[in-house]
């Protein structure tokens, strides 16, 4: 058996990286893609291998040639890679493809070795390499009968209403002498007679999976790493797919979300309600996606409206913003003098205070990290404002209603002003809201803040709301944003919500019930002592000398599971700590499975 390479393309959408270079001589923390295939090759036991070449043709024969001691090489040359395909490139080895059975694979691959392995070792002579399709995926893709390709779709022939059927290819196939010869070699010839030289190769097997008998095989890559690179963006996420150790998990963190470029992550270190929104608002929003795409959102005064609304406030006391993170900048760079946190907390709360405030810390003295109202009262002594997050991120700790309604009582009749965050209070076995407008009438030293991306599970939309009846600070804050700073999705959101509100609560309900249950089972992990968490999430101290580093990266690495690291988080310096979301029982079933093999 042999390896046929096509290295010929200009890799234009790469633009200066493939300026003077073809697409396999790209490198991927630190190694180039055709060094990467090269040394695959030999691990699966070849010892021959043809290479395409066109642009950058002498870079990458001069590379390939350092290989000469283990592998016997063959170049081909398409000296018309500027105008002509793939189908061209590989119509001029056919002469190979007909003298030995074949690994045929494209250069801008990176994937794991094994797959090539176990494709060389696959008793069927013909086979596709394929993945089940994900909607990041790009290029030609098939349909299945069982193990049998029965269609090769490309890409002008796409349908979204049939995705949910499709195999992308991964552009690794292995063909018998026999298939070149009867097959592939002769429709290659007719196709390119018939439709020019600027074709593609996956059309041909279009025509060839449409035969009775052609028996072209499906391998399915279930959980094996791979990553076709097209452009700036795949070449960075594939830099982060195959990362090792520490710098692996340092360019996740670095991404602050995205994953859904990543559908094998199990993201465990975002939070977001699991359990909505429901499928049935899901496919309102399906319905109206057209029509969203296409309009403007509304100005301020609307999506204020529609949040006074949901939360029962004036629209007056209401703004809206782009996530709570816009809210929370711009109301404390309004804040002047000392402000009061409790650590550990979320640390916008420690990053935005304006040139005219400082930040004062509180840290609990226990290992619950809880306070009683008469420490906070004493700690806020001097203070202008005192942010409370409640339920706190990542703690999980909550002051009930009496204890900071109290609070806010006493402090403002000593004109300390109170934000209170509520962003996680849905979630609460006792929850309740500040978020009321006669509560902020009779308590205008009160702000409140929420973040509706967490708690109603639509972090894309990145919805927030701050509510006071304190003129000045609306004011101040609504100058600082932009007149659309929410996106038609986030409006219609807060449109159509009402609707669900039911399931709504229902699934914060679900998520109660899973929290209790999912706790109980993680404090039998003696290891990793539980946090009691009102929240989606459990602050978690790791002991027996683990650190949380280690433990992050073992989840990300072995398990490709992603937790939050807390080292280095203010107020947590003393102990490693991880705080870990809730999500599905089965989801976090995988992840208790996977710390239990850690320790044993």
């Amino acid at each position: 058996m042999q390896a046929l390479i096509l290295a010929a393309g200009m890799g234009r959408r790469l633009g200066n990286i493939t300026a003077d270079k073809t697409k396999a001589m790209v490198e991927v923390n630190g190694k180039t893609l055709i060094e990467r295939t090269l040394e695959a090759i030999l691990g699966a036991g070849i010892k021959r291998v043809v290479v395409i070449t066109g642009h950058g043709a002498d870079g990458l024969q001069t590379f390939v040639n350092t290989f000469q001691d283990r592998l016997e090489i063959v170049f081909v040359h398409n000296p018309l890679y500027e105008t002509t395909n793939n189908i061209y490139s590989l119509w001029l080895a056919r002469e190979y493809l007909e003298a030995d059975d074949t690994i045929l694979l494209e250069s801008d691959l990176i994937f794991d070795p094994e797959i090539l392995q176990e494709v060389v070792s696959s008793p069927a002579p013909n086979l596709t390499v394929v993945a089940k399709f994900e909607r990041w995926m790009d290029g030609t893709v098939t349909l299945l009968s069982g193990e049998n390709i029965v269609d090769v779709i490309p890409k002008k022939h796409f349908k979204w209403s049939d995705s949910e059927s499709y195999f992308k290819t991964v552009n690794i196939y292995k063909f018998s002498r026999q298939f070149a010869r009867r097959f592939c070699v002769p429709f290659l010839s007719a196709y390119m007679s018939a439709f020019g030289r600027t074709q593609y190769y996956e059309e041909v097997l279009t025509v060839i999976t449409a035969l009775e008998k052609t028996e072209l095989k499906a391998f399915r890559v279930e959980t094996r790493k791979w990553y076709e690179i097209d452009d700036a963006n795949d070449l960075a996420i594939a830099e982060i797919l195959f990362a090792n150790g520490d710098s692996h998990l340092r360019q996740y963190q670095r991404l602050y979300g995205g994953y859904w470029r990543f559908p094998q992550l199990l993201d465990f270190c975002y939070l977001v309600n699991p359990y909505f929104p429901s499928r049935r608002m899901v496919d309102e929003f399906k319905a109206s996606l057209s029509t969203l795409l296409a309009s403007y959102p509304s100005g301020l005064d609307v999506q204020n409206t529609l949040a006074a609304r949901r939360f029962d406030c004036r629209p007056s006391q209401v703004l809206v913003g782009n996530g709570a993170s816009e809210l929370i900048k711009a109301m404390l760079q309004h804040t002047r003098g000392e402000i009061g946190v409790i650590l550990p907390t979320f640390e916008e709360y420690l990053k935005c205070a304006g040139p005219a405030a400082s930040v004062r810390t509180l840290k609990p003295d226990n290992v619950d990290f809880s306070c009683s109202v008469a420490q906070i009262e004493r700690f806020s002594q001097g203070l202008t404002c005192l942010v409370v997050v409640n339920p706190d991120n990542p703690t999980g700790r909550m002051l009930d209603r009496s204890a900071l309604t109290g609070l806010i009582e006493s402090l403002g009749k000593r004109g300390v002003c109170v934000i209170v965050d509520e962003s996680f209070a849905d979630f609460a076995s006792a929850g309740f809201s500040l978020l009321n407008g006669d509560f902020l009438d009779a308590h205008p030293w009160v702000a409140v803040i929420k973040s509706i991306s967490k708690s109603y599970g639509i972090p894309g939309l990145r919805l927030g709301v701050l509510a006071c009846a304190d003129e000045n600070l609306i004011r101040s804050v609504r100058e600082k944003l932009a007149i659309w700073n929410i996106n038609s999705f986030g409006e219609f959101f807060l449109q159509i919500f009402g609707k669900y509100e039911d399931e709504y609560q229902r699934a914060c309900a679900a998520l109660r019930a899973e929290r209790d249950r999912f706790g109980l089972r993680l404090t039998e992990l003696n290891w990793l002592r539980v946090v009691p968490s009102e929240a989606n999430y459990f602050l978690c101290q790791v002991s027996r000398g683990l650190s949380a580093t280690a433990l992050t990266g073992y989840l990300l690495e072995q398990h490709q599971m992603l937790i939050k690291d807390c080292t280095g988080k203010a107020g947590l310096e003393d102990a490693e700590y991880v705080r870990i979301a809730i999500r599905s029982e089965a989801d976090n079933e995988r992840l208790l499975a996977a710390l239990t093999a850690l320790k044993n």
